[in-house]
């Protein structure tokens, strides 16, 4: 399944001078009057953002297609080596695309290089092993920490212009994996991501100039995209599940950003069963000190629709420096939340420049705000940076919600300059006060039908 593009491009070039022509001029940027809007912190949206241009296949070099190279079309057989020998090719041959036509193909850790692309036909599928000792342990990046870990199913490191594209299935094969984790959760409640070894669907990291779109992205054993030190990254109308019922997928989470920038996420359903679109960037007292951890500037997510997930947009708990986050004009079925911050006690964190708008639906809160301590190690730090969340926006927003407001303070962190604008909801818990939030600003905000007045303008205009 994938959802239609709903934003229309932007044209680069317009040579027509007649009257017809300036009458389509006039209209077009009309059309594209969003693309003259501002970013939360005030700088313009760049145009790259608007470019919903699907990838073009056939411009992208030869295609090597794997059963021509050898790979079997028996589905049960694990063909690690067959397959990662047609990448290795087309990589030395000077690049092009590795197709996985029709059939189920199972493998092991595959490693993308530059030039090298993966295309998933209709019909194909490409599924991961359930045996661990298929991937791999190297240094990778996971849960906020450049760390020894497993690799991925699918990787591409240093790959500038990766793509992954087709209406075909990357298949994590999960299911053990998760079975193994409520088991060792049932043992040790306080067993890890980590503890219970499972690899990634797909991990792109130090890459710039990525698409990944109309493929679907299936039953991750844990992360399903996982994106680190990456920019200009786009996912188009992609498919993203994992089973939230039955067996439950253990943190598989849709799409993870870990210190990037410029990212956009347009036309994709999810449903996982954990938190969808997640911000990250590092994580501990003394993470804004590491190199390796970073800040994540300038993603945006529309056009989205969600089914049940743990929340749509989540920033943290590996953030260190979020701004200039966009969701908007999205739907939800059964999202636990809309926009949840995490705050780590542990880690500085500063999210600010969030501008959540146009959202419609069902979901169990909207805004969450709370200490988030599981498996958090606090260290001595006499200089530590008081974390804080400042500059957030929610406009255009017209939901059901068992609790809208579910905000609470505390003395690690500070919450200022909150905006909430032609907000309509109903909302069981009524708990929404402008007065927890220093700076909050309400405009136009009915709640189970009564409305919510800007009390701060009130108070200028009697003076």
């Amino acid at each position: 399944m994938s959802l239609p593009s709903l934003i229309i491009r932007p044209q680069k070039h317009f040579v027509h001078t007649s009257p017809i022509g300036l009458v389509v001029l006039f209209l077009l940027l009309c059309t594209h009057s969003a693309w003259a809007d501002n970013w939360p912190d005030g700088t313009p949206i760049d145009t790259w953002f608007a470019d919903t241009t699907k990838v073009n296949v056939d411009q992208l070099g030869k295609k090597y297609v794997v059963t021509d190279y050898g790979v079997s079309t028996n589905p049960t057989i694990v063909q690690t080596a067959a397959l990662q020998a047609v990448i290795d090719r087309c990589h030395k041959e000077g690049g092009g695309v590795v197709v996985i036509p029709a059939g189920t193909f199972m493998s092991g850790a595959l490693f993308f290089k530059g030039d090298t692309h993966l295309h998933l036909s209709e019909g194909a599928t490409l599924k991961g092993s359930d045996r661990i000792a298929d991937y791999p342990v190297l240094e990778t990046r996971f849960e906020g920490e450049t760390c020894k870990y497993f690799s991925a199913f699918i990787n591409a490191d240093h790959a500038d212009g990766f793509t992954i594209t087709g209406t075909g299935t990357i298949d994590g094969n999960g299911y053990r994996y998760w079975q193994e984790f409520w088991i060792r959760r049932k043992w040790n409640p306080q067993c890890t991501n980590k503890d219970a070894q499972r690899p990634r669907l797909v991990y792109i990291s130090n890459s710039r100039n990525v698409t990944v779109q109309d493929v679907h992205l299936m039953n991750s054993p844990v992360w399903t995209n996982h994106i680190y030190n990456c920019d200009h990254v786009r996912y188009l109308n992609c498919f993203i599940f994992a089973p939230t019922s039955g067996v439950k997928a253990p943190s598989s989470d849709a799409i993870d950003i870990d210190k990037c920038h410029d990212i956009l996420v347009h036309g994709c359903y999810m449903n996982v069963n954990d938190d969808a679109v997640v911000i990250k960037g590092g994580k501990g007292t003394y993470a804004d000190t590491m190199a390796v951890n970073g800040p994540v500037d300038r993603v945006l997510v529309e056009n989205c629709h969600y089914a049940t997930v743990h929340s749509m947009l989540t920033l943290g708990s590996e953030s260190l420096h979020d701004s200039n986050i966009i969701m908007r004009n999205c739907s939800s079925e059964n999202a636990s939340r809309v926009l949840w911050l995490k705050m780590r006690p542990d880690t500085p964190q500063q999210y600010e420049n969030v501008r959540v708008e146009g959202i419609t639906g069902k979901a169990r809160s909207f805004l969450v705000i709370r200490p988030w301590t599981q498996f958090f190690k606090p260290q001595n730090r006499p200089d530590m940076p008081k974390s804080y969340c400042r500059h957030i926006t929610m406009k255009n927003i017209n939901m059901d919600c068992n609790n809208f407001f579910d905000v609470g303070t505390s003395d690690k962190y500070d919450l200022t300059d909150f905006t909430f604008e032609n907000i309509r909801v109903n909302d069981k818990k009524n708990a929404f006060s402008s007065d927890v939030i220093p700076g909050t600003v309400v405009r136009k905000v009915v709640i189970n039908g009564k409305k919510y007045e800007d009390t701060r303008t009130i108070k200028i205009k009697q003076r």
